[in-house]
C-alpha cells in the first residue's frame, strides 16, 4: 500500500525526477528543460505532488506514469487543431495534456510553440 506520509512527497523537482522510474527520467528532464528555456521567468516548484511552473498568472506541469509522461499545457493553449496535429504524429492528447510514451521522442518544437503562445496570452491578460 502506498505511503501517504510527508517523506514520500517530493520536496522539489530534482527529487521528483530522481524518484521517478529510470525510463521516465530522460523525458521528465526534457520537459523541464523545454519549460525553463521557453519561459525562463517561470517559477519552478511542486504543487499537487508534481512539478509545476507558474508564470504570468498561469501554469503548466508534468507528471510520470508507468508507461508515459504527461505534460499539462492547459485547455487555453492546447486547441483542437494542436491536439489533431499531435495525434497525427502518434501522441495521445487530452483536453489539457499531451502524453509521451517513454519510447517516443518528445515533440520539443510543438511544446515550445504551445508554451510561447500560452505565455504571450497570459502576459496580455495581466
Amino acid at each position: 500500500m502506498p505511503s501517504n506520509d510527508e517523506s514520500s512527497k517530493p520536496k522539489d523537482v530534482d527529487s521528483y525526477i530522481a524518484n521517478s522510474a529510470r525510463e521516465a527520467r530522460p523525458t521528465l528532464e526534457e520537459f523541464r528543460e523545454i519549460i525553463k528555456s521557453t519561459v525562463p521567468e517561470a517559477e519552478e516548484g511542486i504543487k499537487y505532488n508534481i512539478p509545476f511552473y507558474e508564470f504570468h498568472g498561469t501554469h503548466v506541469g508534468f507528471t510520470a506514469f508507468k508507461n508515459h509522461a504527461t505534460v499539462g499545457i492547459g485547455a487555453d493553449a492546447l486547441q483542437s487543431e494542436d491536439r489533431k496535429m499531435l495525434e497525427e504524429k502518434g501522441y495521445k492528447t487530452g483536453k489539457e495534456t499531451i502524453q509521451i510514451k517513454y519510447d517516443q521522442a518528445v515533440p520539443t518544437t510543438e511544446i515550445q510553440q504551445l508554451l510561447e503562445a500560452k505565455a504571450e496570452e497570459a502576459k496580455k491578460a495581466q
